[in-house]
């Protein structure tokens, strides 16, 4: 079982290489991290990772993994219409 706290910090991380994104991770239960597009109020997602490390938006959309945490971000990004840096 991985450290979900820590997998969705790397994501954060990764998530924030793209320049149009706004990046927050949330404590509670589950820890989040929310993300937005900067330029736009509805363009924006919360995502949690499971035990297994799987990276999920709140609408059960599956963005990778914690093996490939920059693809997952990418991902969302690319569902954010975001540039990269």
């Amino acid at each position: 079982m991985l450290d979900t706290m820590s997998c969705l910090e790397r994501f954060a991380l990764a998530a924030r290489g793209h320049i149009d994104l706004s990046v927050r991770v949330l404590g509670g239960t589950p820890v989040t991290v929310r993300v937005r597009n900067r330029f736009s109020s509805t363009l924006n997602e919360v995502v949690t990772c499971t035990p297994d490390g799987v990276f999920l938006t709140s609408w059960g959309y599956r963005l990778g993994t914690a093996d490939n945490v920059e693809a997952a971000a990418a991902r969302l990004a690319y569902l954010l219409a975001a540039m990269p840096a």
